[in-house]
């Protein structure tokens, strides 16, 4: 017998023969989902602890009305007009998108994006890229905007994980976006918008 035949011999007998530990049952994901207003309230509250700027709106035209204020005079860059809630497209003309020249882009003042979810935990803003919503909308300008629909909250992370499975695996990229982007060096001096945007706003919408 060859030295491979007896190798294949061996692994095919101790297939036969081994010992195989029996499957753990997986126990059923158990949901902490909480009311939309403890939700709201949490997120709020943990935004507020990030120096994250919240605007909580009545109304769709509010909304738009916010989103006008904070992007006026600016030079903006936001996902596709069919991916922004709120007909968020009739405010933002002229914007540039993550299909524009990079020049466009690099020159953006302000970022408007949606949001896949909001996670009220921890104060997190989760953001699938792909086509329409570039990840570059979210992390190149200084001032990132992001606006919330009711039902984009969850509570915890695991409850996104959970909700958006099938999103996530078919998205290019998953961005937990938690407050402004903070940069410390080696002597623990803070520096925030080094690896991302300085500013986070979120306006939440009814």
């Amino acid at each position: 017998m060859s030295g491979r035949a007896a190798v294949l011999a061996r692994l095919a007998a101790a297939q036969r023969t081994a010992w195989l530990p029996a499957v753990p049952v997986a126990k059923p994901f158990l949901s902490t989902l909480r009311s939309p207003a403890a939700c709201r309230e949490r997120f709020a509250q943990e935004l507020a602890a990030l120096g994250v700027d919240c605007h909580a709106e009545k109304s769709p035209e509010a909304v738009r009305e916010r989103v006008r204020g904070l992007v006026q005079g600016k030079k903006v860059l936001s996902w596709d007009p069919d991916r922004l809630p709120y007909d968020l497209g009739l405010v933002l003309g002229g914007a540039a998108r993550g299909s524009s020249a990079r020049v466009e882009q690099a020159a953006a003042d302000i970022g408007v994006t949606g949001c896949h979810g909001a996670i009220a935990e921890t104060g997190s803003l989760a953001v699938l890229s792909g086509r329409g919503h570039s990840r570059t909308v979210s992390l190149l300008p200084p001032v990132h905007v992001a606006v919330v629909r009711p039902q984009d909250f969850c509570f915890t992370m695991g409850e996104f994980f959970a909700r958006e499975a099938l999103g996530i695996g078919d998205a290019a990229c998953c961005t937990f976006i938690t407050g402004p982007s903070r940069t410390a060096d080696i002597e623990l001096t803070l520096t925030l918008g080094v690896h991302g945007p300085g500013q986070v706003i979120v306006v939440v919408g009814p």
